[in-house]
């Protein structure tokens, strides 16, 4: 029922409510931590964290990447790290992090449309291990920066390629997260020969090799059938060039509201693995993918605090909290629903029906469209949103010069800061 309690499911792995009604996670008081730590706060189960990895290892082998854009901070780059899985980064800035945090550079992945030469020197100086072509510009820029940097001796063998393909495959999906279609800012067409002129320019090359085809058909996808027609579509390419790696992207959805179901990453990967054998892709390619919605979404939660309730007779309640699309910008984006609930009583009922809103000045600063919510909310209580973990702090700004929250990590009882709240003194931190 919509008016009754959250979702359990919805809820990190190691949540608890207590008998007094009160939610803990990894055996850590919610409450005592944003007393602690002050809101807005995402709490994530680091315990679940290592699970996940865990299982996009065993489902897809060890050359897995965790797709960072869904989250990354130092401490999760260690994480992946620690679960020996690859790294997608599609910009120098997370390639930095990723670094700081421990990756080998022979386990980088990088992505991104429009790679900089800053970003494609650094990149081959320090060794990545695979590089994601997205155009014939930047082949041509990687043929140029190689070639230097072989002829110069700093770089001694040629780097491993990936070709980024459009199948031609429309993901049952938001409009802006579809990347698998011909109309697309993203890859080489596989219709229009594109794909296969850019494998045979690489294949002539010094500088690059060849290891395989990746595709990614987009975001939030439940259903498995938009990937199995990507894998039936590319099958032929990868079979005539008798490259040794496919990878099929992320984008994996995750349940974000009461009664949503979702696959789990094995399940997706048999699925796809299936698809593949039913394709005749031949049996010694490696097929791997590159999780991170998947991974990072469900093991968070993020909490506020109430600061106004106005109540608009036959219109409807407004509950205004301490952050909004600054620290999770997907409802205004992609109109995504979220669940609501106080971690003081997280098994109440929700009679009360409300927007929840943000601080910000802006009508569509939204956080939750339709929030259900406990008839007893008041105005200083917390209210939390869960599956807050992909996007929100990844997404954040400083619209209205707010600061960006907290990360915490919790598990087996311990707190641990890794990303401290924004302070006044950091926003004024880059003006002269």
């Amino acid at each position: 029922m919509a008016d009754g309690p959250v979702d359990l499911a919805l809820l990190p792995m190691n949540s608890v409510i207590g008998d007094n009604g009160e939610l803990s996670i990894a055996g850590v008081n919610v409450l005592e931590l944003v007393e602690k730590y002050g809101t807005p706060l995402f709490i994530y189960d680091e315990d679940e964290l290592r699970l996940r990895l865990q299982e996009a290892i065993s489902a897809f082998g060890p050359n897995v990447a965790y797709a960072s854009k869904a989250f990354l901070c130092k401490a999760m780059a260690e994480l992946v790290v620690e679960e020996g899985l690859r790294i997608d980064v599609s910009t120098g800035g997370e390639m930095a992090v990723a670094l700081a945090g421990g990756i080998d550079p022979s386990k980088i992945v990088f992505h991104g449309n429009n790679k900089s030469i800053r970003e494609l020197t650094e990149a081959i100086s320090i060794g990545v291990g695979t590089i994601v072509v997205d155009s014939f510009d930047e082949i041509e820029r990687i043929k140029r920066l190689a070639g230097m940097l072989l002829d110069s001796g700093s770089q001694s063998k040629s780097i491993k390629i990936l070709v980024r393909v459009t199948p031609g495959v429309e993901a049952h999906t938001h409009e802006f997260i579809k990347t698998g279609q011909e109309d697309t800012k993203f890859g080489f067409s596989l219709a229009s020969g594109a794909a296969m002129k850019a494998c045979e320019i690489i294949k002539e090359s010094k500088e690059m090799v060849l290891s395989g085809i990746h595709f990614h058909i987009g975001s939030q996808i439940f259903l498995t059938g938009g990937f199995l027609a990507a894998v039936e579509a590319i099958g032929p390419l990868v079979n005539s060039l008798g490259v040794k790696e496919l990878v099929i992207g992320g984008g994996l959805g995750v349940a974000y509201v009461n009664g949503e179901d979702q696959l789990s990453i094995a399940e997706w990967a048999k699925e796809v693995k299936k698809g593949v054998v039913a394709s005749g892709i031949s049996s010694d390619v490696e097929v791997t993918a590159e999780p991170g919605r998947s991974i990072v979404a469900h093991a968070c939660i993020t909490v506020y605090q109430v600061g106004t309730i106005k109540k608009l007779p036959g219109i409807r309640n407004y509950v205004a909290v301490d952050g909004g699309m600054s620290d999770n910008p997907r409802p205004v984006l992609y109109g995504s629903g979220y669940e609501a609930f106080l971690p003081r009583e997280a098994n109440a009922q929700r009679p009360m029906e409300a927007r929840l809103v943000g601080k910000h000045c802006e009508t569509g600063d939204i956080l939750v469209f339709e929030a259900h919510l406990p008839s007893d909310i008041e105005v200083g209580d917390f209210v939390a949103t869960p599956v807050t973990g992909a996007y929100g702090y990844a997404m954040a700004s400083n619209y209205n010069k707010v600061p960006r929250p907290a990360v915490v990590f919790v598990s087996s009882g311990v707190d641990r800061l890794v990303i401290r709240r924004e302070t006044t003194e950091d926003l004024l931190r880059l003006d002269q």
